[in-house]
């Protein structure tokens, strides 16, 4: 995503646009569907878990912590990965970026 909107983040920087708003821009636009997409689906793995759990002799109880860890671990990587590929884009010649335009 960061890398087909490299001549708007060049255009942003060039207008004056900083390197932390960009950043939240961007960061926003892509995990707001993560975000969803656990809220959303959660329930449906617990529900699938839950199921598939009771065709076993011994049973465990699902925990709502495993779910809330998984999903921040997944924010947790999302988020570093995006700002990563935000900060280098965004700290990258806005020139090299609007050459082809």
């Amino acid at each position: 995503m960061i890398e087909s909107r490299v001549n708007e983040i060049g255009i942003r920087k060039v207008m004056g646009g900083s390197i932390l708003s960009i950043a939240r821009l961007l960061g926003y636009t892509s995990l707001k569907p993560i975000f969803i997409s656990i809220v959303l689906f959660s329930p449906l793995a617990w529900l699938a878990m839950n199921w598939w759990l009771q065709t076993f002799a011994f049973r465990i109880k699902l925990n709502t912590w495993v779910f809330l860890s998984a999903g921040l671990v997944l924010m947790a990587i999302a988020s570093l990965t995006v700002a990563l590929n935000t900060f280098r884009a965004a700290n990258a010649n806005p020139a090299e970026s609007l050459r082809n335009e």
